[in-house]
Parts: structure tokens; sequence; C-alpha cells
């Protein structure tokens, strides 16, 4: 179990919030005055200096001696002493203060209050909250500055002692959604053995799993003893705090989902989607050149490169028109386009190399369905038929709104031992997470098209038949994980 200490120097600090059990004084941290025996103790720094040596220095440094998370860390605090040292952070954020700050007075400076990365401003709350993932802490102090083009001034970590009242509010609002367990009425016994952060995206259209399928993992996960938490982006500090994270928004390597694994993993917890089943399985490339290297059963696939133009002209005898054409991270069908012939090849390369120096080509299959074999722990987990939208040769069809066909959902004794088997055989040299493998069935035998690391889960679709044993056979194999990892 995790528990957060919020660290003030004086009593009166915390006036003006609402009373926790879990705010202390330094004095009180620094006597060891606070409930011990958790797993897991994050501290919350609110120190009214941060100088070297001075209170809050030595809170932070007392914290990660006791092997306490602790915000601001001294990594955190040394890097904001010294302009020099915070600057080598700040290159790559020139480009997007122009644009932002794009009409404004540039005679004056801004000031600005970063509160957990969130400002009284949403405009400023995406280069607030990039700084925070630089700079862990719960206030930073920054001032933007014109000279020849705006650039951040200066950076500083503040204390909420001294804040206005409006200031106090976009404070409280921010802590309360930063670290929300602190104003949870602790119960007296706690069922849950361990803490599962389930990372979600509330805007995205095509999430992986949809809300009836969250809340029963929320559900099965109270029956196993596991407290189910769904967090979002803004929630990377709290890590620490759980014993597994399992992502249920689609990821990407130029996305958050790849930082949270990582973050993930770099402090113990068990992870599903891991970095590298994120890394192997949302490029193409890789995907290819595995299945060819491993002899996976799958299409005739040809890697285009975009300085090779000669290379389109034999795709007709080598793979037979029509042929397929997708960009290396595509989903859901996005980036992945059918050529009749080759001027039509030509073209949609041309546009497609525009994203990507590298595309696939790869031969035509016609099913009136993929097979969707769910993958779990090198095992088969469920089975779908996704059939192709009527009057078209995709899953999904895009335009002004977004077309899917429909589904069965079968046993997995059910599926021919061909497509289990090609499956099976896609995923050994990947990892032993969650895939949800696509497979062609085309003459008695199973053609892997691609291994999705983050397969969906959605309420009445993939858990039609198992109902609310494919979640407890999900959580089970985190709940084995997790035990291993503590030594149970």
């Amino acid at each position: 179990m995790s528990q957060t200490l919020i660290v003030i120097d004086k009593r009166s600090d915390w006036a003006p919030y609402y009373p926790s059990d879990q705010v202390i004084t330094f004095s009180d941290y620094m006597n060891g005055q606070y409930p011990a025996g958790q797993s897991r103790t994050r501290v919350i720094n609110l120190s009214r200096s941060f100088g070297y040596l001075s209170q809050g220095y030595y809170c932070s440094l007392l914290a990660e001696a006791r092997g306490h998370k602790v915000i601001p860390s001294v990594r955190t605090l040394n890097d904001l002493s010294k302009r020099s040292l915070y600057r080598i952070h700040l290159e790559d954020l020139s480009t997007s203060l122009s644009k932002l700050l794009k009409g404004t007075d540039t005679s004056q400076d801004i000031p600005l209050l970063s509160y957990f990365g969130r400002s009284g401003d949403s405009r400023y709350d995406e280069l607030t909250q990039r700084l925070f993932e630089h700079f862990p802490c719960p206030i930073l102090e920054i001032t933007l500055r014109f000279r020849k083009q705006w650039d951040i001034a200066s950076l500083k970590p503040r204390s909420p002692h001294g804040l206005s009242d409006e200031q106090e509010n976009d404070f409280a609002k921010a802590l309360d959604e930063f670290s929300r367990k602190v104003w949870r009425k602790q119960r007296e016994q706690k069922a849950a053995r361990y803490d599962l952060a389930v990372l979600v995206d509330p805007a995205e259209e095509l999430p992986p799993s949809d809300a009836k399928a969250l809340k029963r993992f929320v559900k099965v996960g109270k029956e196993l003893g596991i407290d189910v938490d769904l967090i979002t982006q803004r929630d990377y500090l709290r890590l620490p705090e759980y014993d597994g994270l399992f992502i249920r928004t689609t990821t990407n390597i130029d996305h958050y989902t790849y930082r949270f694994a990582k973050k993930a993993e770099s402090e113990g917890l068990v992870v599903i989607d891991d970095s590298n089943s994120i890394l192997r399985c949302t490029n193409k490339i890789y995907l290819a050149d595995l299945f060819r290297t491993h002899k996976v059963p799958s299409p005739k696939t040809v890697v285009l490169y975009k300085d090779q133009p000669g290379q389109l002209d034999a795709l007709g005898d080598q793979l037979g028109y029509p042929i397929v054409v997708k960009i290396p991270d595509g989903a859901f069908s996005l980036g992945v386009e059918k050529a009749a012939d080759r001027e039509q090849l030509g073209e949609i390369c041309k546009r497609l190399f525009q994203r990507s120096t590298l595309l696939l080509a790869q031969e035509f299959l016609y099913t009136d369905f993929d097979w969707r074999i769910g993958i779990l722990d090198r095992k088969p987990l469920y089975a779908c038929r996704y059939y192709m939208v009527k009057n078209h040769w995709q899953i999904y069809r895009h335009g002004s709104s977004t077309d899917s066909g429909d589904f069965d959902t079968l046993p997995t004794f059910e599926v021919p031992p061909a497509v289990l088997d090609a499956a099976v055989r896609a995923t050994r040299h990947i990892g032993d997470g969650f895939y949800g493998v696509d497979v062609k069935e085309s003459q008695g035998k199973g053609f892997v098209i691609e291994v999705n690391d983050n397969p969906s889960i959605d309420s009445g679709v993939e858990d039609r038949y198992l109902g609310d044993e494919l979640y407890k056979m999900i959580l089970s194999t985190l709940l084995k994980r997790m035990e291993a990892k503590r030594g149970h």
C-alpha cells in the first residue's frame, strides 16, 4: 500500500486548505512522526525555502535517504538552482513559445505560476506541463521574456506560503487533481493488497477499452484484492504509488504512453504494455522483418525507400495488384491505402512518403473478416472475427465519421489451428505481454497482418463469450506478476 505525506514548515501554512491527517511539519517528518510500515511513501515538499542546505532542501534529501518518492527531488532543486543547469532542458521550447506568444506585447515580462504542471491560464498549460515533466515541482515560478525571441528567463521553486486567494484556489485544485488520495478518508481496513494504475485518455475517440469495460476492470479488481485506479496523462509522477501499470490508451513511441511505460519500469512496477512491446509492435517495419527472420507466415511484403522510386516499377511482378501500402506506425486502418495499378501506387506513395521515410507494400489478401487473437503470457486468451465495412475492404472506414464492420466472438478452441498457431508464433519473439494479433485465413493457412501491443477490450465485443472471466484472466496475470515482484 502507499501513502502520501505533505510536509510544511508550520501548521499555520496549511490554514487556507482542507485539513488532512497526511499534512505534517518538517519537524515531525525529520523525527519520523508519521505512519510507518507502508510499502511506498510519497512526499510533497511544500517548504518555504528550497535553497541549498535550507529546510526544504533537507526535507527532500531526507526523503530520498528514506527511500521515499519526493517532489521536488534534490536533483530538481539542484537543476533549478542555476540557470546554466536548467537551460539545457529548454532548448526545444523556443519554437513552441514563439507560436504561443505570437502577437503578445514584447515590452513586458510574463510571470506565470505552475501548480503541478497547470497554470491559472489554460493557454499556458501545455508549456507548464512540459516544464513539470522536466522539473517536477509543486509550484514553479516562471518568467517569460522577449529578447529577439520569447524565452524562459527564469525558473524558481515556490512555496504556497504568500499566495493570493485566487492563487490558493488554483493551487488547491491542482493539488487535489495531482494527489486525489490525500483527500480520501482512510478506511480502517483496506481489502486491496495491490494498487494497479490503469492509464486512460477520456478524450480519445477510439480508445482500446470503453467506459463499461473499464468499470468491469475496477469491479473484478476488487474481487481479486486489487485497487484499480484510472489515471490520466497528468498523473505521471504518481506512478511510484502503484504496484503495476496497465495502459488502456493507444500507444506510440513518440507519445506520453511510452514515457509512462519507461517511468513505471524504472520504478519497479509490473507494466503492460511494457516499453519493449510498444517499441516493437507500433512499427510495422520491425514486425515485417521479425516475421521474415523467424518465418512467421504473413503476406508478401516489400519495404519501400523514399529515395528509391524505381522500386515501385517492380512491385506489380513481385506482389501483383492491388497492392496495400502502409505507413509504419498507423493504427485503426489509418495510413493504410490500396493501389489498383502503378499510377495509383505512385500517387499513394508520394503522399505517404511525406509522413515516413519508409513504407510497407504488401500483397492484398481479400477476406470477409480478419481474425483477432488475443494473446496474454504467450497463450491464446480470446478470439474475434472483425468483418469488413460493407462495400469496403477494411474493418474501419474513415471519413466525416468512422464506421466499423460487424464482429463475432468465439472461444479459442473454435479457431482454426493454423490461425492460432500463426498468432502465437508472431508474439513469441516480441514478449510475454498482452497482444492482439490480426490474422487472415486463406486456403486453410493463417497469415499474420500485424501484432498490436494495445488490443481492444470493449464491453460486449471481446468479452462477449468470456464475460467477467476475460477481465479476471488479464488481472490475474498482473496480480501474479505483482506478487512475484513483492516476493510472495
